[in-house]
């Protein structure tokens, strides 16, 4: 696998990361033994850039990453989150929290499921719209200073919040969707935002929450406990005409002789040396397939002609719930 420098003057990580969250969370029961084999293979294949969060059980994909990683905790690049605030008791309520105190908190529970005693990126998940960004900074700053945490993240925040951000302490990275199918960071000034003050776009969602894989033809094919039940973008009249974007997709990597999921990721690879797609599986077969898409290589020409395609509004219905959507870019 090849690396990617993450941020200016940042540490090198595995071109692709791997995204955990489904291995505990939203996508359908996971099993313990494949989630297991799918993180051993992934050091096996240089994916090393491990993302997960506080959230994502609540706690117990953290719990996972700590088990596994014992004895090679220094084989990985680990990333993980604060700020969404659940209740392990009703899982379906959602909080967002930036307050100082809650940063110190947050992190010493991660750790502690973590199994180490640091955290190589620590993000703020979601921006706390009543918290003064520089408030929260400061607090996330203050683990650098006493090593529990190497590099600052910020997810889904705007151009005007990375810009306070960064005045407090350098940020390395900045966590959105971005795909084929979600333009987003394109058309709100945060790719730009993140370019201006040297800061490396993490690419979640990069498969277009699999459906760029061509594996989903109707919405039986999900779980009954599959979120996907519930987005916008799967639902009704959405999921059929999103599924004309998915063939758009099975043509390109027809003529280019690789696996849809392998085109779509070879684009966002292809926009830029400072985007890290961090595509989210809990199956082998699919994490080397993934990997595949380090060898895919697209010319600016072919580049430009997928842009054409696929135009930021190419999507139909939103990526996320009404609840969700307003947290994103605060």
């Amino acid at each position: 696998m090849k690396t990617r420098t993450l941020g200016k003057n940042g540490p090198q990580v595995s071109a692709q990361g791997l995204g955990c969250m489904g291995m505990s969370e939203f996508y359908g029961q996971g099993d313990e033994k494949e989630n297991v084999a799918t993180l051993e293979r992934a050091l096996e294949l240089g994916i090393t850039f491990w993302d997960t969060s506080d959230a994502y059980g609540p706690h117990t994909n953290e719990e996972l990453l700590g088990r596994v990683l014992q004895g090679r905790r220094d084989k990985v690049f680990l990333a993980t989150k604060f700020g969404i605030v659940r209740d392990p008791n009703d899982p379906s309520k959602r909080g967002i929290s930036g307050r100082p105190e809650y940063v110190r908190e947050s992190v010493e529970g991660s750790l502690r499921r973590l199994k180490t005693d640091h955290i190589d990126l620590y993000y703020q998940h979601r921006v706390d719209r009543e918290v003064p960004i520089e408030d929260t900074v400061g607090a996330m700053a203050r683990l650098v200073d006493e090593g529990k945490v190497r590099y600052l993240g910020l997810s889904e925040a705007s151009a005007a919040s990375i810009a306070r951000a960064v005045k407090v302490h350098p940020i390395h990275a900045l966590q959105s969707e971005y795909s084929l199918w979600t333009r987003d960071p394109e058309t709100t000034g945060t790719l730009a935002a993140c370019r201006e003050h040297g800061i490396a776009l993490v690419a979640y969602s990069p498969l277009g929450r699999g459906f760029l894989t061509g594996a989903i033809t109707k919405p039986d094919d999900f779980a009954e406990d599959d979120y996907r039940r519930g987005n916008p973008r799967f639902m009704g009249e959405n999921f059929t005409k999103n599924l004309a974007i998915v063939d758009k997709v099975k043509r390109f990597a027809a003529d280019k002789g690789c696996t849809p999921s392998q085109l779509a990721l070879a684009w966002v690879l292809a926009k830029g040396q400072d985007i890290v797609p961090i595509p989210g599986t809990k199956r082998v077969k699919y994490l080397e397939e993934n990997a595949g898409a380090d060898d895919v290589a697209l010319s600016a020409a072919e580049v430009a002609e997928i842009d054409a395609v696929f135009p930021a509004d190419a999507a139909s219905g939103d990526r996320y719930q009404a609840v969700m959507m307003g947290t994103i870019n605060a």
